[in-house]
């Protein structure tokens, strides 16, 4: 097996464990109360993502893309954003999910990478989105999914932001952090 099927099947074990601990989180949540938001665009974002990988695994294993001289970088990169994807999800626990669920009333999460912005998690994705492709010369995928995502998230986030404001401490908590960047 070569290295791109590897890595490719490693993120797609990693994006069903993923699911599975959504699933589980929603059901915890969903029972103590939560509600959903932002229900119209989510079939478009697992969507999105879905096409990713296709996208991804045509343009390398069928295309024959090839890593470029520089794979290293966002080899690198790809490695630092699964640590502070591990740290995004453990420090929501039951709260992270792949859809936008609150639980009325709820103080918002202010620990681990959420101390410095407001939404870590997106900012690893979309990084992800561009340097998982590039590890392996699959600059079509890189760009597309980065521009899909960028008008993804300019519908997610807003109707994310405009459910915590309502339901939760979400302004007062997070009100003068930073989407993407860390800040102090």
């Amino acid at each position: 097996m070569n290295w791109f099927l590897l890595f490719w099947c490693f993120l797609i074990v990693q994006r069903l464990a993923e699911v599975r601990i959504a699933k589980s989180n929603e059901k915890k949540l969903l029972s103590k109360g939560a509600v959903e938001a932002g229900k119209d665009h989510y079939k478009w974002m697992v969507s999105m993502h879905v096409a990713f990988f296709v996208v991804f695994f045509l343009e390398v294993f069928v295309f024959n893309a090839q890593p470029p001289s520089w794979w290293i970088v966002p080899f690198v990169l790809f490695l630092m954003a699964q640590v502070i994807r591990v740290w995004a999800i453990s420090s929501l626990g039951e709260f992270w999910n792949t859809k936008i669920i609150l639980l009325p009333g709820a103080n918002v999460v202010a620990k681990g990478p959420y101390r410095f912005m407001r939404h870590p998690n997106y900012t690893i994705v979309s990084l992800e989105l561009l340097v998982m492709p590039l590890i392996f010369g699959a600059y079509f995928t890189a760009v597309l999914f980065t521009i899909l995502n960028i008008f993804m998230l300019r519908v997610r986030i807003p109707a994310e932001e405009k459910a915590l404001m309502e339901l939760t401490d979400y302004e007062k908590s997070h009100g003068q952090k930073q989407r993407f960047f860390p800040t102090q």
